[in-house]
């Protein structure tokens, strides 16, 4: 029932694009930060984040394979992660604030959120994975208010012409 109320209901509509505008709003100052700074840089976020890993009541870390890929991948390859993050933020918040493609921004939204929990960084992102959840369980109907009403058919229509034309080649 909920469910249903979520993903087709226009007055539900209405309630997640307030909350997509909210969420996507501090996606894209996040981003915007990082970006117009020109001095982003992630390898004391990574080196404090491998130095404290998340651990356990019983004092065991949580977390091993994520510190070992801050560790192993992220911390030598900290140029790429100081472009992808904020231009990621940024892309999230403007997906969201727009509704363009807003399952794919929510989706890579909750990616960027649980990266940073597995890091030991709460702030806001229980909040954030909250509303993103709701967002992403509604689907289309997240963002119906927005560019996604011209976007989705058109994509659908695009792909399942491409399948059917494929199809008919190689029969």
């Amino acid at each position: 029932m909920v469910a249903n109320w979520l993903r087709q209901n226009k007055i539900a509509s209405g309630l997640l694009t307030v909350l997509r505008l909210y969420i996507g709003y501090a996606w894209l100052t996040a981003g915007w930060h990082k970006l117009s700074s020109g001095g982003f840089d992630a390898a004391g976020f990574l080196k404090g984040a491998i130095a404290n890993p998340v651990k356990g009541p019983d004092g065991a870390v949580q977390f091993g394979w994520y510190v070992d890929f801050l560790k192993h991948f992220a911390l030598p390859n900290v140029d790429i992660f100081n472009t992808i993050v904020p231009i990621g933020e940024f892309l999230v918040g403007l997906g969201l604030i727009l509704g363009c493609l807003t399952t794919a921004a929510m989706f890579f939204g909750l990616v960027m959120n649980f990266a940073y929990l597995f890091a030991g960084t709460i702030s806001s992102n229980p909040m954030d994975i909250l509303i993103g959840v709701i967002i992403l369980f509604a689907g289309f109907n997240a963002g119906r208010i927005g560019l996604d009403n011209w976007v989705i058919p058109f994509i659908r229509k695009t792909v399942g012409v491409k399948g059917k034309e494929t199809i008919k080649q190689s029969a």
